[in-house]
């Protein structure tokens, strides 16, 4: 699989068999995207939470390319009423797909939408995706705090690559993201939601420092990619 990075909490997962998969695909406000909303089509976008900055463009490229989105039941509901064809799915449960098997993990945080007209929309519960594809398998942990229980999914899988918030303010900061990885134990570790926003700035190598003789922390500017 190769995984590229688009900024903020945005992962592009392209297959061997040729499907590309896309995780929270936060784009069009996004500054640090190198990318706009119609440099991508793909076959499936996951879904972590509802908050505008995860959802994101979800609406418009999922009816632009009859794109499948899968997200928790509430948020799958709500998008499925803008017209989007969407599979609900909820935490501990896992789905085998054409394209590689889903499980939405734990993860502590919030979800809701907001509308133009400032109208809350609750989306159910956030989340964490474990996507495995030909026996190899990468964790995005969506927006979340640390918790005892990354433990439990580092030792029922083994993951290749972990997608982690260092943000802070509204997500695990850089010193928490490193424990998580510790009780995770990816092969590698690359660092999501951060220097978005001013409540978000991190120095992003810092935290790859701190993963020195626990695990391989990558550090991947929008745009670039690693190979699993």
């Amino acid at each position: 699989m190769k995984l590229t990075y688009h900024g903020h909490s945005v992962v592009k997962v392209e297959t061997d068999e040729g499907k590309t998969i896309l995780f929270d695909p936060f784009i069009t406000g996004n500054e640090l995207s190198d990318i706009t909303k119609d440099d991508v089509a793909p076959d499936v976008i996951l879904l972590t939470h509802g908050h505008n900055d995860h959802v994101g463009d979800t609406v418009e490229i999922a009816k632009k390319h009859d794109s499948l989105v899968v997200a928790t039941a509430e948020l799958a509901d709500y998008l499925s009423w803008q017209g989007v064809n969407t599979h609900p799915m909820h935490i501990g449960g896992s789905y085998t797909f054409d394209f590689g098997t889903v499980k939405f993990t734990p993860a502590f945080h919030g979800s809701s939408y907001t509308t133009e007209d400032k109208q809350i929309i609750y989306t159910g519960m956030p989340a964490g995706i474990l996507f495995t594809h030909n026996e190899k398998t990468i964790y995005h942990a969506g927006d979340t705090a640390l918790f005892s229980d990354m433990q439990l999914i580092g030792k029922r899988n083994d993951i290749d690559v972990a997608f982690l918030p260092i943000g802070d303010n509204f997500t695990m900061g850089p010193e928490d993201a490193a424990y998580a990885a510790g009780l995770l134990k990816p092969n590698k570790v690359v660092p999501i939601h951060y220097d978005t926003f001013p409540p978000i700035k991190q120095d992003p190598t810092s935290f790859t420092n701190q993963l020195q003789g626990v695990v391989e922390g990558v550090l991947l500017k929008p745009g670039e990619s690693l190979e699993v």
